[in-house]
This record gives C-alpha cells, sequence and structure tokens, in this order.
C-alpha cells in the first residue's frame, strides 16, 4: 500500500505533471468529496507564473467535468428514486432551482453548496448542456479571482532550496 501511495504521489507530484495534478485534483473536487483545488492551482502558478493562464483554464475543464459527473449521478439517483417511491420528490429548494432552470449551475463555483448543486440539476434533468456551460463560466471566474487574489496576498517566489 505504501509503495503504491508512493508511486500515486510522485506521478501526480508538482511542478513535474503539473497540469495533470492540476486536472486530477479540479476533477475530484468538483465531486461530492470534500476538498479544494485552489492550493494545487495556486501552488502550480507559484512555481511557475507562466502557467497562470494555462493552470486557471486546466482547472476549469477538470472541475467543469467533475461537475458533469455529479449531474449524471444526481439524475441516476433520481431516477433510482422514482423507481422505488413512484413519485416527485418536491421542496422549496428544488422548487427554486427549477424554475431558475441551468442558470442555477453559475452557483456551482460556490464552498459547500456549488458541487451538490450540479448533483441536483441532474436530479431535476435540467438540460445537460446549458448546465455545464453555466458551470463552465461560474467555475472559471472561481478559479481566475482566486487564484489572482492568492498570488497578490501572497507576492514573491518560492525557493525550493
Amino acid at each position: 500500500m505504501n509503495e503504491w501511495l508512493t508511486s500515486v504521489l510522485s506521478l501526480l507530484a508538482l511542478p513535474q505533471f503539473g497540469l495533470s495534478t492540476v486536472f486530477v485534483v479540479a476533477f475530484v473536487s468538483a465531486t461530492l468529496l470534500p476538498m479544494g483545488s485552489e492550493p494545487a492551482v495556486f501552488g502550480l502558478v507559484k512555481l511557475n507564473p507562466d502557467l497562470f493562464w494555462p493552470a486557471v483554464l486546466v482547472a476549469t475543464a477538470g472541475n467543469t467535468l467533475g461537475g458533469a459527473v455529479s449531474w449524471w449521478m444526481g439524475y441516476g439517483a433520481e431516477r433510482a428514486w422514482e423507481r422505488v417511491t413512484h413519485k416527485r420528490l418536491e421542496a422549496r429548494a428544488l422548487v427554486w432551482l427549477q424554475r431558475l432552470g441551468p442558470k442555477a449551475c453559475l452557483l456551482s463555483w460556490l464552498p459547500a453548496i456549488g458541487d451538490p448543486l450540479c448533483a441536483v440539476a441532474g436530479w431535476l434533468r435540467l438540460p445537460f448542456w446549458p448546465c455545464v456551460a453555466y458551470m463552465a463560466v461560474g467555475k472559471f471566474f472561481r478559479y481566475v479571482l482566486m487564484t489572482a487574489a492568492l498570488l497578490w496576498v501572497f507576492p514573491g517566489g518560492f525557493s525550493l532550496g
């Protein structure tokens, strides 16, 4: 087990595999697992300032794809719920999200509620591609703002020596 963990960490090590690490971390953090991807993006950009835009774009892509997976998980969960109970679950929040439609996925960047929101969008069977587009816009601006803010708060470079 220890050897496996060491090999996985070596594979994902920054900066050698920086953009792939950012993609994987952003993807996993967009699922319902409690994890944030901003430290990986910030770390890569601090080590390689020239990778600001590529890191933001790769993180946006990974996080959006993770949100799309959450959408499909919600869709599947709703279908399973309907088969078991033979009725639809209606609550005030669900009605509000249904009324807002795919635009609600703009809020997918919010901590704690953003990732479950993607699953709820699938549960409500909101149109997939518009939801993904709104997710991408929200997540893109989150990465731009968060990374720029962290670079502003922590200026200067790091040395590995």
